[in-house]
């Protein structure tokens, strides 16, 4: 499994968001509190993407180490003033590649993805669904991993002008009936609104005003967190928050 976390909200030290909070995602990365038996610790890379005051495009920053091991990234993170973000520190499912690439966040222009779980059966229980994929979405995969499908998969919906949370919502469900018992909490974002799933495993919103953050685990004992129900989707933007159960109608065989 992984962490991850989104924010929007007024423009902050990224540090502030991943580092130094007293339950930061630099801590979760190697004393996580609700992995669910999905490991013990998330040490097999690490990614983040921000969006600075006046630019349009995110920046990205991915490595293939546990988070604790770069040092460098520290003075990345003080120096950096975001308005949004998304960041994932890994626990790679056997058997798949830790490299670089395998990292969250994943991306394509304005868009930042991550998926904190696991695909059940991967790879077969979802080869049909892959197949419905551009030959070259298939073969121009960030890596051979089944965070990275379930983003080409999200992905070629929103090239084709469908809405993001229901770009999620229907990903998410077609490979839960696909591959029964999946771990699918999937975090889209951008510089002006989130998108994050709650199917078994954890999740948790902070609003605030103008801002929001949406995390795997709280970072800090700010009493304003709430506890996403399982099997439930959230929207959220810099002043609203909504929360509503997954529909099961939606799902297809």
């Amino acid at each position: 499994m992984c962490r991850h976390l989104g924010y929007l909200g007024p423009a902050v030290p990224l540090a502030d968001l991943l580092l130094t909070p007293p339950h930061s995602l630099l801590r979760q990365s190697y004393a996580p509190q609700d992995m669910r038996h999905g490991g013990t610790i998330n040490a097999d890379g690490f990614g983040a993407g921000w969006f600075t005051p006046g630019e349009k495009d995110p920046v990205r920053y991915r490595r293939a180490v546990p988070m604790w091991t770069d040092t460098a990234f520290a003075s990345v993170a003080a120096g950096a003033k975001v308005t949004a973000a998304v960041a994932a520190a890994r626990s790679a499912t056997v058997g798949m590649p830790v490299v670089e690439t395998a990292n969250a966040p994943f991306a394509e222009g304005r868009w930042l993805f991550s998926h904190n779980g696991v695909v059940r059966g991967w790879p077969d229980s979802v080869a049909l669904l892959a197949q419905r994929l551009p030959v070259t979405d298939l073969i121009t995969l960030d890596a051979p991993t089944d965070s990275a499908l379930l983003w080409a998969l999200v992905r070629h919906r929103l090239r084709a002008g469908q809405e993001p949370v229901d770009a999620i919502e229907s990903v998410m469900l077609e490979v839960a009936v696909a591959a029964p018992d999946s771990r699918l909490n999937l975090l889209l974002g951008n510089d002006e609104l989130l998108v994050a799933t709650a199917w078994w495993h954890s999740l948790w919103v902070r609003p605030g005003p103008g801002a929001v953050t949406v995390a795997s685990e709280p970072i800090d004992d700010d009493p304003a967190w709430v506890a996403v129900p399982d099997h439930s989707i959230v929207f959220a933007t810099k002043t609203t928050v909504d929360i509503r159960p997954l529909d099961p109608g939606r799902q297809e065989p």
